[in-house]
């Protein structure tokens, strides 16, 4: 027994590192992932095997040496010659990456001979041939991953990441080039004229490692105009067109699902990319229609590009498929999807808001009724047919895009919301009027006056819409709501008034209106969906100084502080957070103090969530800062023990 030499090393070094790259994957979240975790698991086993081998200077059997070529050496040649096959028959690339594609495949094809030869002969091949052989093998699957990649997903995605896609071909480049500088031709028994091919490859690939990739710089410009202008310039985007190979709007189509696909099955999209590219197969789809007004289409595309049609509103359309939404959903976050589309998502696996990446906290999906309404006066108004799903009329008005009786429905509709009574007030209130929903907050009726309420709830979560809701003169009677109406409605009044106190202006108006006595009632008196409501309402109301004194002169302290006592009420959290924001002003720290929360804040500290803990350190910091009969009442309670240990094992804010 010898050393091991560098050949068997650097072999089961290399398996040691592909065997951490599969171990380095994502977890999969698709209807692949049973297979692809027991594949990745059994990988993983095999891991000590190449750990012992590495640390060992065993020398490997004879039978790893070369007599007349063995299977396994035949099987690798085979195996080079098949993936050079599977590149050769890849199809061809029509997006920016083609030129960078095409000369890949080009110059991989042109390496089939030397296997071909190498496939019947007998020939014996040193280790290092073999170990070139199989580095190769390597370089070559990851070829045809990368070509696969660029040449299946979105083209907006590959032109918006062409610096690093021709950073990924570069290093493919330097492997191949590796690989074959360890496989020496001259001391192979091929042929003179396979020689001198493989050695001119060999120098193309050399020649590509020394070679920059030259950029597009005209296709940048135009990328970076069609992000920042609203309007960009109608020759922009048609370059764009061109360039992209989005000509036509089967081409759209692909894109729009290729988008689509990226946002359900990849975590490698960020938000801000998927947001850009949204916004430039928008304009792409609004040049392409406006350039070919007569194009074999659809019924459903026909209609919606008749007479030239206007641009659909970023608000009706689903963030996922980019299309007109027939029937909008509302998920926990507040974002509103197409029903099929986050459906999609959802029964892929995901647990997170497409949009927002917020975690959901629950799968239900609520309608929204005052979207879908709206939808449908903009389709109406703008001679648009409406979705299918909500056109239930057969007779089309010539020339209009409408119809009679969807005319008559709307007017109504309207009619209803003006002078109806209650039964119908309840049928209209999430019609989408704002200033008409309004009114109805005032309605005698309790059911009229949830559906109204629920509507600027619904309407308020879209930031255009908090401005219009607050200059309808809405606070006054969402707050009335919120004192003199039903459970459900004063829960969503609390709501809506979070929801609206997002702009810092609203919460001055809101605290003014006489809200912050009205919520605490409810966080008292409230459904437990009710109190978090207006707890979340009084917190966020708070980090306005002005509200913090209405606060606590509506007698705040008490609740809350009966709220952070009873461990089993489930309301600590939000509790803990409005006292530690209301213990930042005078008044509230000596109103928490009187109320003696060091015990509870202590025992916090020590036993609560991470959360928990953090708001708990901050009151008590709060309240123990400048006062000494605080800081030893604190002590006393080994407050200075549970610190250390939060100090030491505690989030880095706590």
């Amino acid at each position: 027994m010898g050393p091991m030499d560098d050949a068997k090393k650097e072999v089961v070094s290399q398996l040691g590192e592909l065997i951490k790259d599969i171990s380095g994957l994502p977890e999969c979240r698709n209807v692949s992932k049973e297979l692809y975790s027991d594949l990745v698991r059994r990988v993983k086993l095999l891991s000590p095997l190449f750990e012992e081998l590495k640390d060992s200077d065993e020398e490997l059997s004879d039978d790893t040496h070369m007599g007349p070529m063995d299977d396994a050496k035949k099987e690798v040649v085979s195996q080079l010659g098949e993936l050079i096959k599977d590149i050769s028959g890849l199809p061809e690339c029509r997006n920016v990456s083609k030129e960078l594609y095409s000369d890949l495949v080009r110059r991989v094809k042109l390496l089939s001979p030397l296997f071909e030869e190498l496939k019947d002969s007998d020939e014996e091949l040193s280790d290092d041939v073999i170990l070139g052989l199989e580095a190769l093998k390597i370089a070559f699957i990851r070829a045809i991953e990368l070509l696969r990649s660029v040449n299946e997903g979105s083209k907006i995605f590959q032109a918006l990441q062409m610096d690093k896609i021709a950073v990924k071909f570069r290093q493919l480049t330097e492997h191949i080039e590796e690989a074959l500088t360890q496989i020496p031709c001259d001391k192979l028994n091929i042929s003179e004229e396979v020689r001198e091919q493989i050695e001119l490859v060999h120098v193309k690939f050399k020649r590509a490692m020394g070679r920059m990739h030259s950029p597009d710089l005209q296709l940048e410009m135009d990328l970076a105009m069609a992000q920042k202008e609203k309007d960009t310039d109608l020759s922009i985007l048609k370059r764009l067109s061109e360039k992209l190979h989005l000509r036509t709007i089967n081409n759209l189509k692909r894109e729009s699902i290729a988008i689509h696909d990226m946002v359900i099955y990849s975590d490698g999209v960020q938000d801000h990319c998927f947001e850009t590219m949204s916004l430039i197969l928008r304009k792409l789809k609004d040049c392409v229609v406006m350039g070919n007004p007569n194009f074999d289409a659809s019924e459903d595309e026909k209609a919606l590009i008749k007479h030239r049609s206007p641009v659909i509103p970023d608000d009706f359309r689903c963030p996922i498929s980019l299309e007109l939404m027939k029937d909008p959903v509302i998920v926990s976050t507040g974002q509103t999807y197409e029903r099929s589309c986050i459906q999609k998502w959802l029964d892929a696996g995901h647990k997170t808001c497409p949009k927002t990446q917020q975690t959901l906290l629950h799968t239900a999906l609520t309608p929204n009724y005052v979207l879908k309404s709206l939808i449908a006066l903009w389709c109406e108004s703008n001679g648009v047919e409406l979705p299918k799903k909500q056109n239930n009329c057969s007779n089309r008005r010539s020339g209009a895009g409408g119809s009679d009786c969807g005319r008559a429905a709307i007017d109504a509709l309207l009619q209803k919301l003006a002078n109806g009574n209650s039964e119908q007030h309840r049928a209209a209130a999430e019609a989408g009027a704002i200033p008409l929903l309004v009114e109805l907050l005032s309605s005698t009726d309790s059911r009229t006056q949830e559906h109204a309420v629920t509507a600027l709830l619904n309407l308020s979560i879209n930031e255009a819409n908090k401005g219009s809701i607050v200059n309808a003169g809405a606070i006054p009677d969402i707050v009335d709501v919120l004192k003199n109406g039903s459970m459900e409605a004063r829960e969503n009044a609390a709501a809506t008034l979070f929801s609206l106190s997002v702009l810092d202006e609203n919460k001055v108006a809101i605290g003014a209106a006489g809200a912050i006595p009205a919520l605490i009632n409810l966080l008292c008196q409230g459904t437990p969906r009710g109190k978090k409501d207006a707890a979340t309402a009084i917190f966020n109301l708070s980090i306005y100084q002005g509200n913090k004194v209405r606060a606590l002169k509506a007698g705040n302290v008490a609740p809350l502080m009966g709220l952070l006592k009873d461990a089993g009420g489930g309301m600590m959290d939000e509790a803990l957070a409005i006292l530690a924001i209301l213990a930042s002003h005078q008044e509230g720290k000596a109103a928490i103090g009187q109320a003696e929360p060091m015990p509870v804040l202590v025992e916090v500290i020590r036993t609560g969530s991470p959360r928990n803990r953090e708001n708990a350190a901050a009151l008590l910091w709060s309240l123990c800062t400048g006062d000494v009969q605080c800081l030893r009442i604190a002590k006393e309670l080994g407050a200075e023990e549970v610190l250390k240990e939060l100090s030491e094992n505690g989030t880095d804010l706590a």
